[in-house]
């Protein structure tokens, strides 16, 4: 229950705004965000104007969010686009509402960032070399962590105030449990012997030439920096680590932790203030003679904890609201504490378990404290070494030499890698946009690229092919076998798709199977959670609309293997709570509602969308 006491920041909007800014954070700077110029805007929202480089960067970090998802990039364009607009939106409306966050909520909220954090605590070193990196003013950073708030802020007033009823549980129940008696046919591509035509061949070459291309190939040599490799050059000494330890002791030292129990006296519309302390007091005479675990029962305001003799557990720094923590750790093992006021009303507080904090000898974790103490130590030789790779490599663009001689580096050289795919260092795409970009393609050193937070490279061009088109002579056996794959994928749909205008028309499925000599699968009682069958099919079955009396529906899908799954559904049941359901309702209602204050939001932002000046031109994004 106390755990509630301790606001923070959670919604989308916070977590993407330290997604957003944490991701800019390149240990060399980021591209002028001024001086646009005669250059036109691609998205006008409202008196806001947005430039290709916006949108590139809208791109980027809503990209960085889906990596490894198989997405369609022009989609995922559209979403990035769409969410640049709409933020954009949200933002004008809570400013023109006039509603604020204070600044301590800001800095509160800013030194919870791990970005910003050394060993676990906020390091204002930290912070204020982050930002000269990024040319960026603290006041400009706070402002941007402001604006997120506020759009948290206002998200959280919709969906923390959304409900279900009864209804809503009832309803999502029934479809989410609802069951479907299926039965299906699987129709497979025939292998086909007859071969096409010369000239089929040629036609399907030329429609079809783009995929038989070489595509454009890239081999780069290249300067690596990483943290790690700093860390290793720095030297040690007892005197040193032992200083670092005493230094860091708290990183060596497991805390004090206190179990404690409490009874609750709320203040709420039933109970005022004066009511509340008096009970509490009252409360505080009675244990004199009265068990506290008994007490708890009989008088807490806190029914789920009293029922437990008011036991709150073990809490570490924080979870509390601060008069609670400051109550307990002022009390030995066994005393109780006298009215502490929280939020929620008055407490009184018991120690019921104490254990003391812990701190690990020195000798004992000698090699963890050398790593620590080389990695502190190479953070600022690496943003340094970083400077200075950035700092040569751009005065001497026709060479990687002088980086590395100035850094004592090695030249490597990449094999040869596609924009798409690549082996080693071009397994990560950030390489792969790099190399293929324009400045190393002419032959310049790239601008240097942060693979990670502790890893960053310069490349320039050792190679370059560019795409090239195979000739049909060296191909046609592809080709003849692309086609007749085609020609057998298309029948086997054409099959499928006659099948089911026959289901539809009243045939049955047993009937049209035995006919085509295909198998049939009879699924009674389908549900979401069944596994007999791919996703697809499942998705497919839950889909397709509720059969008529006495009428089966039917609905196809297509396999990436090109087999056509045809679907009979005959009946369908509305499903019930189960009693494993039943033991988690509460949390399924809280899901329902969260989902109930989203659809609620999405609702609020595209009124406040569609009441907006928005135009868009033909925004095109490039890579970064």
């Amino acid at each position: 229950m106390l755990t509630t006491i301790r606001e923070k920041a959670q919604g989308t909007f916070a977590k993407g705004m330290l997604v957003a800014i944490c991701g800019t954070f390149a240990l060399w700077g980021i591209q002028n965000y001024m001086n646009n110029g005669s250059e036109p805007p691609v998205v006008s929202v409202g008196d806001k104007d947005f430039y290709q480089r916006d949108v590139n960067k809208a791109y980027e970090k809503y990209s960085q969010n889906l990596q490894g998802m198989n997405i369609d990039e022009q989609a995922l364009k559209k979403q990035a686009l769409d969410k640049l607009i709409k933020d954009e939106v949200l933002l004008q409306y809570v400013h023109d509402e006039g509603l604020a966050v204070t600044d301590d909520s800001v800095r509160n909220f800013i030194k919870t960032l791990p970005y910003f954090q050394t060993n676990g605590k906020f390091d204002d070193k930290q912070y204020k070399k982050l930002l000269s990196s990024q040319k960026m003013s603290s006041a400009q950073f706070v402002g941007e962590i402001k604006n997120a708030l506020l759009m948290e802020q206002f998200q959280r007033s919709i969906t923390d105030s959304s409900f279900a009823t009864q209804y809503d549980v009832e309803s999502f129940f029934k479809i989410h449990n609802q069951q479907r008696d299926v039965a299906y046919v699987s129709v497979a591509p025939q292998k086909l012997t007859e071969q096409p035509s010369d000239e089929e061949i040629t036609k399907y070459y030329q429609q079809h030439v783009e995929a038989y291309k070489i595509p454009e190939q890239i081999s780069v040599e290249y300067l690596e920096l990483t943290s790690d490799d700093m860390a290793k050059t720095i030297v040690v000494t007892d005197d040193k680590l032992k200083a670092f330890y005493d230094e860091q002791i708290d990183q060596y030292t497991t805390p004090e932790r206190r179990k404690i129990s409490h009874i609750l006296f709320a203040i709420n519309s039933k109970q005022d203030e004066k009511t509340a302390l008096d009970k509490a007091i009252k409360a505080q005479e009675a244990l004199k003679t009265k068990d506290f675990a008994a007490l708890t029962t009989e008088v807490s305001d806190d029914k789920k904890s009293g029922k437990e003799g008011g036991d709150l557990g073990f809490f570490n720094a924080g979870d509390l609201e601060k008069s609670i923590e400051d109550a307990a750790k002022a009390l030995k093992k066994g005393e109780v504490s006298k009215p502490v006021k929280s939020a929620f009303g008055y407490h009184l507080i018991k120690v019921t378990e104490l254990e003391p904090a812990v701190v690990k000898p020195y000798d004992s974790i000698k090699a963890d404290v050398t790593k620590a103490y080389q990695k502190a130590q190479s953070e600022d030789a690496f943003f340094k070494a970083g400077e200075t790779l950035t700092e040569v490599s751009y005065q001497n663009p026709d060479s990687l030499q002088a980086a590395a001689d100035a850094l004592k580096l090695t030249i490597k050289k990449s094999a040869l890698f596609t924009k798409d795919k690549g082996d080693g260092i071009a397994a990560d795409e950030k390489i792969r946009i790099m190399a293929f970009s324009e400045e190393v393609l002419q032959g310049n050193n790239s601008t240097p690229i942060e693979i990670s937070a502790d890893r960053v490279a310069v490349l320039r061009k050792l190679e370059h092919r560019p795409s090239a088109t195979r000739e049909l002579k060296d191909i046609k056996t592809d080709v003849i076998t692309a086609i007749l794959n085609d020609k057998s994928k298309q029948q086997a749909t054409e099959k499928a798709q006659k099948i089911k205008e026959r289901l539809l028309a009243g045939e049955s499925i047993d009937a049209i199977a035995a006919e085509n000599k295909l198998a049939i699968q009879k699924l009674p009682g389908f549900t979401r959670t069944t596994t007999a069958v791919p996703e697809p099919v499942s998705q497919a079955i839950f889909k397709a609309a509720k059969p008529a009396v006495g009428k089966a529906t039917a609905t196809t899908v297509t396999l990436p293997t090109g087999e056509n799954i045809v679907i009979s559904i005959t009946k369908i049941t509305d499903g019930v709570m189960s009693a494993e359901d039943k033991k988690k309702l509460d949390l399924a209602t809280k899901n329902i509602a969260k989902a109930v204050g989203q659809n609620e939001f999405e609702a609020v932002l595209g009124s406040l969308q569609a009441d907006t000046d928005v135009s868009i031109a033909t925004p095109k994004v490039t890579a970064p």
